[in-house]
């Protein structure tokens, strides 16, 4: 899974350098399912459900789930949740990152270095022993100490053999509670913090996800490993580490 995570990640760092003002959500899609193909690789959204795309490319108010589309040119000023995952040799990884389109205010520039933050303190929580509601605990800490709210509606979630699989992983819940965490286990942790109020509601394309005021929406995932020496993080650029992350890459 480390080895699936390093190619996915490095075709998600492709997508981010792509996405500029007057790029299509369909021109980035078709990078990642190329990028995902030529690694030999399955793009692992692509007829989920009946899902026709690589990515979710969710867009300001967009929470998770927007189709990429011919029609949606990026804007300067925009944010963009970047959600992706790949299956190769049976097994699934899965990860999601929102990025500034330009120049954006330090305001919302604010709102998604909170909105990471979020995702680290969570991954820090991912333990041997500790419970699935620490880490819970720690993305709505985290977002509601700042002003920001956690989407209750979606969830986190296991992931290997299946692309979801148990245990569900709330961003919101109580310390200490929850089953225990174990060795072996493998989560996606995948924190959806809004500007605005938690709640939100599905277009009528019933896919894209929005929030009901209008607010903006940033979604941050990585797909963790708990281990006897700490979390390990199996998304990310190979060589990178990530806070919280405690295992060598």
């Amino acid at each position: 899974m480390a080895k699936n995570g390093g190619i996915l990640s490095t075709v998600l760092d492709g997508v981010k350098r792509l996405a500029k003002p007057g790029v299509t959500t369909f021109q980035l899609d078709k990078f990642a399912e190329d990028s995902i193909r030529r690694a030999g690789a399955v793009p692992a959204f692509k007829g989920y459900r009946g899902y026709k795309g690589t990515l979710c490319t969710s867009i300001n108010s967009e929470v998770v789930h927007g189709i990429p589309s011919h029609k949606r040119a990026l804007a300067e000023g925009d944010i963009l949740s970047l959600d992706i995952g790949l299956k190769k040799e049976g097994l699934f990884s899965d990860m999601a990152v929102t990025i500034p389109i330009g120049t954006v205010s330090d305001e919302i520039l604010e709102f998604l270095k909170v909105s990471e933050e979020s995702l680290v303190e969570a991954i820090a929580k991912a333990r041997p022993g500790n419970r699935l509601g620490d880490v819970s605990y720690a993305v709505q800490r985290h977002a509601e100490e700042h002003g920001f709210s956690v989407v209750r509606d979606y969830v986190g979630h296991g992931v290997g053999y299946a692309l979801h699989e148990e245990p569900v992983v709330p961003n919101f819940g109580k310390f200490g509670t929850g089953p225990r965490l174990e060795s072996g286990m493998v989560l996606a942790i995948e924190p959806m913090v809004n500007m605005g109020g938690y709640e939100v509601r599905t277009l009528d394309d019933g896919w894209t996800v929005v929030t009901v005021d209008g607010s903006l929406s940033a979604h941050f995932e990585h797909s963790v490993a708990i281990t006897d020496d700490g979390p390990r993080v199996l998304t990310r650029l190979p060589g990178k580490e990530i806070k919280g992350d405690d295992a060598s890459a």
